[in-house]
């Protein structure tokens, strides 16, 4: 498929995880991807995989407008236009609120709701030319709670009314606003999680398709809610979760 060919694409966190896998499913289907995130190596990385030669590595710290601002301004001059921004980049805080402290929650917030923030302030003046997209990374985080997890759970949350209200916003204009809703995704983020057998069998004894997700799972996802093939989806927060949602949340009985 080449859904996306002549389509650029930005992508935040793409050094690893989701944000990695996004990249490489976009740069097959024809995009030229711009690789954001804090560590260059990672990035370097990353670019050495994807196919075609059109991409652009651009080292930005998210939760800082300014470097948001001349991210957004550098994609300008190389490309001259922006078709779809993946507001991907993230990181997890956990304890319970008496545990973590202040520099805890603004450092979350900093790069999981400013960051987002950040970006679609600063790349939607373009988006409005190209009637691009938007593509949040939410999280099941965002639309319910967890235990031990109220700093991303207030994050992620923000994140996916804000997608709501974007896409309220700018439908009219033709810019379509959607997250992507992960379940338990095997990342670096759980990377620590991985061998923890009962852990994992707590979690499968909750999720329908009886395993974790993949981050190709997730970029499949991201591709489609970004494509033309959702042309008439907007404002959508979309689970991805092995049907984990799809629960009450009363045990299983049998």
């Amino acid at each position: 498929m080449s859904r996306f060919s002549e389509k650029i694409v930005v992508i935040t966190g793409a050094g690893s995880g989701i944000g990695a896998a996004a990249a490489k499913r976009f740069a097959s289907e024809g995009a030229s991807v711009v690789l954001v995130g804090r560590t260059r190596e990672k990035l370097e990385n990353v670019l050495n995989t994807l196919p075609g030669s059109q991409h652009l590595i651009a080292q930005c710290d998210v939760g800082d407008p300014e470097q948001v601002k001349q991210l957004s301004e550098q994609v300008q001059r190389s490309f001259g236009r922006v078709d779809v921004l993946v507001n991907n980049a993230g990181s997890v805080v956990q304890g319970k609120i008496h545990e973590v402290s202040v520099g805890d929650w603004r450092k979350l917030m900093n790069t999981d709701l400013d960051g987002v923030f950040h970006c679609t302030h600063f790349f939607m003046p373009g988006l409005l030319k190209t009637r691009g997209n938007v593509v949040n990374t939410s999280s099941v985080s965002g639309l319910g709670g967890d235990w031990g997890m109220s700093v991303y759970n207030a994050a992620k949350g923000a994140v996916t009314n804000f997608t709501r209200a974007l896409a309220m916003d700018y439908g009219a204009d033709g810019v379509r606003v959607n997250a992507i809703c992960p379940g338990f995704t095997l990342t670096d983020l759980t990377e620590d999680m991985k061998d923890d057998k009962a852990l994992l069998e707590r979690f499968y004894d909750r999720i329908p398709l009886q395993r974790a997700g993949e981050a190709e799972d997730i970029a499949s996802a991201i591709a489609f809610i970004a494509s033309d093939d959702a042309r008439y989806i907007t404002g959508v927060n979309l689970p991805v979760d092995g049907g984990l949602t799809a629960s009450n949340g009363q045990p299983k009985q049998a």
